[in-house]
């Protein structure tokens, strides 16, 4: 896991809002994911930083808060 304050390796396109964001709070994320990795951002803060994790450890944090 890493945090990335450049540039983000993803097309603006590739990004889409959690469907929990709402947009009256400080709950806004969004989430891009490549072959490389999910990459995890504040909608708020596009140009902030992003954290990058792998699919599978993405999967299981997915899972563990799906269930």
């Amino acid at each position: 896991m890493s945090a990335h304050t450049t540039e983000p390796v993803v097309p603006e396109s590739a990004w889409f809002k959690s469907s929990y964001s709402s947009g009256g709070g400080g709950e806004c994320v969004e989430v891009a994911a490549t072959v490389a990795g999910v990459f995890v951002r504040d909608s708020k803060q596009a140009n902030g930083p992003v954290l990058t994790v792998g699919p599978e450890a993405w999967a299981g944090f997915v899972g563990l808060v799906a269930g």
